[in-house]
């Protein structure tokens, strides 16, 4: 068993998604929804937003490669974009963003948020799909490796799916202060894995 790479895998797409950090959102996209249409919308978000992770992870380094991009140059470009996410995290910024998608969703009346916002961009998003794909060219077409990242985008999948199943209770415990203080730390975790990216990615770059 890869253990580093679990626990790495593990970390960095827990932290890019942030199943806690959604519950808000979450609850703003569903607002007037009854407890099953809560849990429909819940499940089929964390299916699709599985599906396109599963979908990064397994063809993404096919299709750097189709497009003559090396993946030194995408962990550096990845490090980069998850670097951003993490500064939006610490600055409050990717709160903000994701409020203010479900509160377009709402006003526009929309027929499947599962899909939009909850799945694409929230749950799934540029980072969540970055990281996915440099975790997959970590695995090296190493097929225990591989099957270890896919485990772990179902384990993130499901942490979602319990926070969205327990929502209003983890709304209610956390209130405003916890979620914006838990946002902040684990932007700074990302921060951290993003440079990590930054660092290998131009060491493999010139390593002759």
């Amino acid at each position: 068993m890869p253990f580093e790479f679990l626990i790495a895998a593990l970390v960095t797409l827990l932290v890019v998604v942030d199943p806690v950090g959604l519950v808000p959102a979450f609850l703003a996209v569903t607002n007037g929804f009854s407890e099953s249409q809560r849990r429909k919308t819940a499940i089929r978000a964390c299916l699709i937003a599985g599906a396109i992770l599963i979908g990064a992870a397994l063809i993404g380094d096919w299709l750097l490669r189709q497009l003559g991009i090396t993946l030194p140059a995408f962990r550096i470009a990845g490090g980069l974009l998850l670097f951003a996410v993490a500064f939006e995290m610490v600055l409050g910024l990717r709160l903000a963003r994701a409020t203010k998608d479900a509160e377009h969703a709402i006003e526009e009346d929309a027929h499947d948020i599962a899909a939009f916002p909850l799945a694409i961009p929230m749950m799934a998003g540029p980072g969540a799909i970055t990281a996915a794909i440099l975790l997959a060219g970590q695995a090296a077409y190493r097929p225990q490796w591989l099957a270890v990242l896919l485990a772990v985008v179902a384990v993130v999948m499901a942490a979602c799916l319990m926070s969205f199943f327990a929502a209003e209770r983890i709304g209610k415990l956390l209130g405003v202060t916890g979620n914006v203080v838990l946002s902040r730390l684990l932007g700074v975790i990302l921060a951290a894995l993003a440079v990590q990216y930054v660092v290998d990615g131009v060491r493999a770059a010139f390593v002759v």
